[in-house]
């Protein structure tokens, strides 16, 4: 096997969810130029009409199901109806996701219960659906989309560091628990992108530079940054990788703090 073939994922279908924007889209656009077929889900399913159209003329198939990953019956129905359609889920990309930005005084019973039930419950039962149909083939690639907030935490993203640490942990459990049916589990974690939940951060310039001083490769993500990431956990060339955490940041995770005070020569 080549190390180009270790990457190539022809004949392979991934399920990508919260595919209508932002970095879902990016995931699944990075994988359908690396050979894979789509599934791609969303809460409304006519917002994912041009992006299939964008797939298809990648070549690539592409197939739009109504998804929330807050409502169980939602799932099951998702799950039947993707089996259904392609007959074999090789790739799943759990990337559904919202979040409250809000002081931890003013978190509301309802903020925490959104966004809990949407990226870690959602991201649980999703994988498990999916799961239990990657089983009789020995086989699967799952990709739980964390954040840096996986590791570290940051005032104002109570709920939401909450739930990205708890898909770090779940992502732990699930590898170990699935192993032995030849699913890799594995967390990808990017930093600071801008994002649909985060833009409102990058008007400012004075929080961009204050971001900027603290990544060692001194700028914010891209969303082409997590490409190699994702194509990597999806395919052969990780197959003896599982239960990790992959943060994608520009280095940010090695320290939060930065010396404001120059070293004497």
């Amino acid at each position: 096997m080549t190390i180009n073939s270790l990457f190539d994922l022809t004949g392979q279908v991934a399920l990508i969810t919260g595919a209508s924007r932002g970095l879902g889209q990016h995931f699944a656009r990075a994988l359908a130029n690396s050979g894979a077929d789509l599934i791609l889900t969303s809460r409304n399913r006519d917002d994912l009409g041009p992006f299939v159209a964008e797939i298809e003329g990648l070549g690539r198939k592409a197939i739009p199901l109504e998804l929330d990953v807050r409502d169980q019956g939602s799932i099951e129905r998702m799950a039947v109806a993707a089996e259904s359609a392609v007959g074999r889920i090789h790739i799943l990309v759990n990337n559904a996701g919202c979040n409250v930005r809000k002081p931890a005084l003013d978190v509301t019973w309802d903020d925490w219960n959104l966004v809990l039930d949407t990226n870690l419950r959602g991201s649980f039962f999703v994988a498990q659906q999916i799961a239990r149909r990657m089983v009789p083939h020995s086989y699967g690639r799952i990709i739980n989309i964390g954040s840096v907030t996986s590791v570290f935490g940051y005032a104002g993203l109570a709920p939401y560091g909450a739930s990205r640490g708890g898909v770090r942990q779940l992502t732990m459990s699930l590898a170990d628990d699935w192993g032995k049916y030849g699913i890799t589990v594995n967390c990808l974690a990017p930093g600071w992108f801008r994002t649909e939940q985060n833009k409102v951060l990058y008007e400012s310039k004075e929080w961009v530079d204050y971001l900027i001083d603290r990544i060692p490769l001194k700028r914010p993500g891209q969303a082409h940054d997590l490409d190699g990431a994702v194509v990597f956990l999806a395919s052969e060339a990780s197959r003896y990788v599982t239960g990790q955490t992959l943060l994608v940041d520009g280095g940010i995770s090695t320290g939060a703090m930065r010396a404001t005070v120059k070293p004497s020569a």
